[in-house]
């Protein structure tokens, strides 16, 4: 099997990050430190990728944002705020859209790379990338973890399922249907599903989880979601964005079920968009700005101190819940 950084990391008892640099010649690292990484590399025949052996010359003032893309409106306004605040001080921004694509996310990375920007802002959601624990840039993640180095920031994904289906309960819901993207471990969804799993146990109800995937088109979501709306009794619905609730709302329309006499829906981003378009929508809102605003602090600070040990991997920043017609019209 072909040695990874990680392993030469381990091997000359350092961190990725100082195998990277001295791969990179970037930062100052120790003759012994050097030396010991050398002959890891040298031990267990470690070929580097020869992108990640490119120099880093002065600053280029770029920063690349891999995230899944603007359609959704919660991405685009985050890209937004991040673009905005990386503008104000002096950063320009490569966006790259890698959609639910492991081979387009690595190949942007590549190229970002090659483009020698200054650090990254990663929020895909495609998992188990190694790529990102070979390359020396700065990288700060939103919302999955890419290595043991990378600072992750997130909303409480958690205590958003927790308040979602416990606000479903005090309205009077007993079959609490949980809908959206199937879970992957490391995804934020796992985390929404976990607050409504624990939820539901301790209220001693069913569990009822129905995978709607975020890569099929509308229409497919709307069959899948009439079928479970067709074939079960559910009387309560957390999804696990907007848009999927959206979707939940208009299916349930079109079969004539009443909401929320008959339904209720909660979603989860709560973006300015949904708020001013539809104000109807129970649902999680998650701290759009104050995300961005940590997301460029971090990687600012990793660009300005390179060398510098994480003191810190999780930041998880708060929730609140905008109660609303989909649960009562009170």
């Amino acid at each position: 099997m072909r040695a990874k950084l990680s392993d030469v990391a381990k091997k000359a008892g350092v961190s990725p990050t100082t195998v990277s640099r001295v791969i990179n010649n970037y930062g100052y690292i120790s003759d012994k430190t050097r030396n010991k990484v050398h002959e890891a590399m040298k031990e267990l025949n470690y070929q580097p990728n020869s992108l990640a052996r490119s120099l880093h010359g002065k600053k280029t003032n770029l920063v690349g944002l891999i995230f899944p893309g603007v359609s959704n409106p919660f991405f685009g306004e985050l890209v937004e705020e991040i673009e905005n605040k990386l503008f104000e001080d002096g950063y320009k921004v490569i966006l790259c859209n890698a959609a639910y694509n492991k081979e387009k996310e690595r190949s942007y990375l590549r190229m970002l790379l090659a483009n020698q920007v200054d650090g990254i802002i990663a929020g895909a959601h495609n998992l188990g990338i190694d790529e990102y624990q070979e390359f020396g840039l700065p990288i700060v993640s939103f919302d999955r973890s890419l290595s043991e180095n990378v600072p992750i920031v997130s909303s409480d994904n958690y205590k958003g399922g927790v308040i979602a289906t416990q606000e479903l309960y005090d309205a009077g819901c007993r079959h609490i249907y949980f809908v959206g993207n199937p879970v992957q471990k490391g995804n934020p969804t796992d985390h929404r599903l976990s607050g409504y799993r624990d939820t539901i146990k301790k209220l001693g109800l069913t569990l009822h989880i129905h995978p709607v995937s975020f890569s099929e088109t509308p229409m497919l979501k709307i069959m899948a979601i009439k079928q479970l709306l067709s074939e079960h009794k559910a009387d309560g619905i957390v999804c696990t964005d907007d848009l999927t609730a959206l979707l939940v709302i208009q299916a349930a329309q079109e079969l004539g079920i009443n909401i929320p006499e008959q339904l209720k829906i909660t979603g989860f981003d709560g973006t300015k968009f949904i708020q001013q378009y539809h104000p109807e929508l129970s649902t999680v809102v998650q701290p759009t700005k104050d995300i961005a605003a940590l997301l460029v602090k971090l990687l600012e600070r990793r660009i300005a101190h390179p060398d510098e040990d994480l003191k810190q991997k999780s930041y998880i920043l708060p929730i609140r819940f905008i109660k609303s017609k989909t649960i009562s019209d009170n």
